[in-house]
Formats: structure tokens, sequence, C-alpha cells
């Protein structure tokens, strides 16, 4: 049995979150580089442009890329011998509270009946894994609510099939347009249950852009579908042109036989997310 001390956690929290608020995950950069490269509709041009300078400044200065700092989201995979010291999840929770403190980061968390803000962006969204081993792997990844509002879930039936899940990504690519600042990446969550199929989608973004599924059938629905995307032309930030998706991640598990569940989730150009090994 391996034993973790909670502050070891918090502190890698504090760190993962101060890391990933400040600059665009490097693959997601590169990805809108070459966007801006590629791109022939001026307007769009520009605002990619703006993108990159954006991300300089944020290096150099060290502020935030984006104003909104997201929400904390927390994957956290457990080796089976390993033992925490104290609270897992209260460490996780006050490694979130110091990042957004002393990172001047923006408090975005409330109830969401009052409307009462917590004031250190607190509690975070942690969804634990089990897994052999003894070691305690925690990725960060703060959540805007620009893209996280265009989710959407569908519980399709079976019949729909294939063309039914095609249909319905462009179906809810066409409804959030420039709302989740495109480009974007999508990731989506297929069969499982109502809650299972949101979760895959949400893991999906915790993938580097042009890592293709496994699965050869999905790594193909994966490039058909982010082409087709691009074909809307509705561009990035909503401007126009062939550079609104900037790639598409996908997984799927056994689901019931009376069902197909469906979820995507946007994901903005600042993937941001972090993670370590303890």
């Amino acid at each position: 049995m391996r034993i973790i001390k909670s502050s070891e956690v918090t502190e890698i929290v504090r760190m993962l979150f101060l890391r990933a608020a400040k600059m665009p995950g490097k693959d997601a950069l590169g990805a809108v580089k070459q966007a801006y490269e590629s791109e022939p509709t001026p307007i769009a041009k520009e605002a990619l442009r703006q993108l990159v300078e954006n991300a300089q400044i944020s290096d150099e200065t060290g502020m935030p890329y984006c104003q909104d700092t997201g929400m904390a989201v927390v994957f956290v995979e457990i080796g089976q011998q390993v033992f925490i010291e104290g609270s897992l999840e209260e460490a996780i929770n006050k490694g979130v509270h110091q990042a957004y403190r002393e990172g001047h980061l923006r408090k975005s968390v409330l109830d969401p009946i009052t409307r009462i803000n917590t004031n250190d962006n607190t509690p975070a969204v942690i969804h634990y894994d089990i897994v052999p081993g003894e070691l305690l792997k925690i990725y960060a990844a703060p959540k805007g609510f620009g893209s996280e509002n265009m989710s959407r879930l569908a519980m399709l039936k079976p019949s729909d099939g294939i063309e039914g899940i095609k249909k319905f990504v462009l179906g809810s690519v066409e409804k959030a347009g420039g709302s989740p600042c495109p480009p974007v990446i999508l990731g989506i969550g297929i069969g499982g249950t109502f809650e299972k199929c949101a979760l895959l989608a949400k893991k999906q973004l915790l993938r580097e852009i042009g890592c293709r599924s496994e699965d050869e059938q999905l790594a193909e629905l994966e490039l058909e579908l982010k082409e087709s995307i691009n074909a809307l032309g509705i561009g990035a930030l909503g401007f126009g042109g062939p550079n609104y998706c900037l790639d598409v991640h996908i997984a799927k598990y056994p689901t019931h036989i009376a069902g197909l569940p469906v979820a995507v989730n946007f994901q903005c150009h600042a993937s941001r997310h972090a993670y370590a090994v303890i």
C-alpha cells in the first residue's frame, strides 16, 4: 500500500489549475495557428490572428488566456494500492480554492437557485476511476460555459442508427453557431445511459487534437464529422469559412437494446487542461 498525503494532492491541484488557466493547450494553439494559415475568409482570418496574438500576450504576461477561467472539472485515476491520508475530495477542493485565489482567476461558481457565489470557484466537479497499480493521476480541466452551454444530449431511437447520430451532431453544431467561441473541439459520447454518454463526451476533450480513436469505425466517423461540420461554413467565431472544428473525438459504450444515447460536448479553442502523476 502506497500512502499519499492529502497536502500533496492539494499542491498538485493548485499548480495544475494555475497552469491550465494561463494558456491554451499546445495542441489546440498549434491547430489554431494552422487554421490561421489556411483561412480564406478575411474577417475569420483576422479573428484567428487575434487568438494567436492573445496566446502570445498571455505567455508573456502570465495573465489568463480567457476571462472565463471556467468551472473546475477534475478527473482522478486512483490506483488500487493507493491510500490517501486525509480526505481526497477536500484536498482537491482546497487546491482549486488556492489556485483561483492566488491566480486572481474569475470566481464563476454559485448556487444554481439563489445565484449566490461561493467566492472561490469550489466545489469542483470530480470524476473518479479506480485502476490497477499504485499511481494517482489528476487531470485538471477548467471548463468555460460559452462552450458548455452549447452542449446537447439526445436519447435517440435505436432505429435512428448511425445516420441519426450524424444528424444530431450536425444539428447541434448548427444550433450552436458562433456561440461556443469556435474553432471548437467536439467530444462525443455514444451509448451507455443518460449520464454515461455525457461523461464519455466530456472525457474525450482530454485527448490531444489529431489523436484518433483506436476503434477503426469511430476513427472514420471522427474524420467524416469534422469534414461535414467544417463544410457548414460557420467558421471561426461564426465569421464564415472552413475552420469551425479543430477536431472530433468520439467514444462509445454498450447500451440497452431499447436505447441510443448520444451526447455532444463543445470545447472552445482554448482547450485548457493539465495533468500530473503522483
